[in-house]
């Protein structure tokens, strides 16, 4: 996986065991009362609307507002990197201080510069000083970086910015081995005893960090750095779950947002559990995709042409309950064999872009056929940031703390969760188990949420653009046709494709219109389509 598929992760969407109900989720078209009641549920916690913050700064925050960086080379071409100061809580900004890492690489020019351009590449969790210093700073089209600084804040919580730690490497690999589709009591109460040591892990590591890692203080943070870049108004492109960090600095501060790119869009409105469910059939969208462009290949190793998406999926799962049984050798240094929520893993994570269908071809192939479990080890360490040398980033981590404290849990028990196995399993026959039981992470989590599901208008900022694609499997295209009907100035640009997030992913027409609104400030016609 390439640099920008890496670190473009959904809110629960990092793993299946440290993800809440972002990582993973799909559609709550049910029609069982369960579902039924889900949805009037979530219609009644989405009532209020996210309400802006006072225009003028609170004189307790002035301190934070008149911050300058103090540049530094940072060891990365072209980049300068700063730390600034941050309340750790804003209700009380007398109990300390917390240090958020920038990044920032100058505008090339020629062309009057426009300021600078925040980007964030979604996580919860993800590095954005790593992104924009690996891709974004080099990667976006020239046209933006010669009118732009680049620049990126990692969020409280994460990579440089004080980071949540939870488990160190040997637990970690334990802990992503947990078998996430218990099949009898003794197992059920493994894997609650898994998301225990993960919480209790965090807990440990910085209680009181913990209880203010949320969305709304990082969008906080955001304008602090707006403030310290100098710039009147905040210019950002978000991917994924960056863009409901985007969205709720546009509901706090409307009247200092400028130009907003929200790439792959989440709906603010919902629930865990709904979201939860919503991404799983998202993720079973993808998979039939897949499976249809497989079974057309000699080296499809789910079945010959013209087995149906549905026949795949059966052979993948009777695949992954033979893992479950007896796990495959790898040759891994450490000795990890694959185990089924390895394999699990690893398959989503080859769903993100379609760019990486033949790799897990290959990988399956070699799985599946010659029992060689190595591909899709691969493709799961990827998912889970996990290096050569058994280390992880604290991407996991992050995303469970920030996911875990922005909404109530989708689960409070087991029982709850096997209750809602039939919905999950009809959206997605394939991974619907394991994304269930992967939802219930947040029931043990030591610190209360303190966020709700509501919707964000942002009436009065300048024109917005959502992205959606229509067969995103971690942010599932509704969503994104959700926030833009909440949002008052929003355009919805639509790209009619596979895979997660559309600018920069091939698409002319996307990213034309995209990068005529960075430079000019001319939004697309709102429900434009792309292919």
């Amino acid at each position: 996986m390439d640099t920008r598929r890496t670190h473009r992760r959904t809110r629960a969407g990092a793993t299946l065991l440290a993800a809440v109900a972002l990582l993973i989720p799909g559609c709550s078209s049910g029609t069982t009362t369960d579902t039924a009641n889900t949805a009037n549920s979530v219609a009644k916690e989405a009532a209020a609307a996210l309400t802006p913050l006072p225009g003028s700064t609170p004189a307790a925050l002035t301190r934070y507002y008149e911050q300058k960086p103090a540049w530094r080379d940072c060891g990365t071409p072209g980049f300068q990197c700063a730390t600034l100061k941050a309340p750790l809580d804003y209700a009380e900004p007398s109990k300390g201080d917390i240090r958020l890492a920038v990044t920032r690489k100058k505008a090339t020019g020629p062309g009057k510069r426009l300021g600078s351009l925040l980007v964030n590449p979604g996580g919860p969790g993800g590095s954005a000083t790593a992104y924009v210093q690996a891709y974004a700073g080099i990667g976006y089209p020239a046209d933006v970086r010669a009118r732009y600084d680049m620049v990126a804040v990692d969020p409280r919580g994460v990579a440089r910015s004080e980071p949540v730690e939870c488990l160190d490497g040997p637990r970690m690999d334990a802990y992503t081995r947990t078998d996430i589709t218990p099949d009898d009591t003794k197992e059920t109460d493994a894997l609650v005893a898994a998301y225990r040591t993960f919480a209790e892990g965090c807990g440990a590591d910085a209680p009181e960090l913990l209880r203010h890692v949320s969305t709304v203080e990082a969008a906080r943070d955001m304008d602090l750095v707006r403030a310290a870049l100098g710039d009147k108004k905040l210019n950002y492109v978000g991917a994924s779950y960056g863009t409901f960090l985007g969205a709720t600095y546009a509901g706090l501060f409307p009247h200092r947002t400028g130009r907003l790119v929200l790439d792959g869009a989440m709906d603010p409105s919902l629930s865990a559990r709904r979201i939860n469910l919503e991404q799983t059939e998202g993720f079973g969208t993808a998979f039939t995709a897949f499976a249809e462009d497989c079974v057309r290949r000699s080296d499809c190793p789910l079945g010959r042409a013209g087995t149906s998406p549905e026949r795949a999926g059966k052979n993948l799962k009777a695949f992954f309950d033979k893992l479950d049984a007896r796990p495959l050798p790898t040759g891994d240094a450490d000795g990890r064999t694959l185990t089924e929520s390895l394999a699990t893993i690893g398959v989503i994570a080859a769903m993100y872009d379609e760019g990486a269908w033949q790799q897990l071809r290959e990988a399956l192939t070699a799985a599946m056929k010659e029992k060689d479990g190595a591909g899709l080890l691969f493709l799961s360490d990827s998912y889970y940031e996990r290096d050569a040398d058994g280390a992880y980033t604290n991407l996991m981590f992050a995303n469970a703390a920030v996911n875990c404290l922005d909404l109530p849990p989708a689960f409070d028990s087991p029982d709850e969760v096997r209750k809602a196995l039939p919905d999950f399993e009809k959206v997605s026959p394939v991974f619907g188990e394991g994304l269930a039981w992967a939802s219930l992470n947040c029931a043990y989590w030591p610190v209360k949420a303190t966020g709700e599901a509501q919707r964000i208008e942002a009436k009065g900022a300048a024109p917005l653009v959502v992205v959606g694609t229509t067969r995103d499997p971690a942010t599932p295209y509704p969503w994104a046709q959700g926030l833009a009907g909440q949002l008052a100035t929003a355009r919805l640009l639509t790209y009619d494709g596979d895979g997660h997030t559309a600018y920069g992913r091939g698409s002319t027409c996307i990213d034309s219109a995209i990068n005529t609104y960075l430079l000019h400030g001319t939004p697309p016609t709102d429900g434009k389509r792309c292919s």
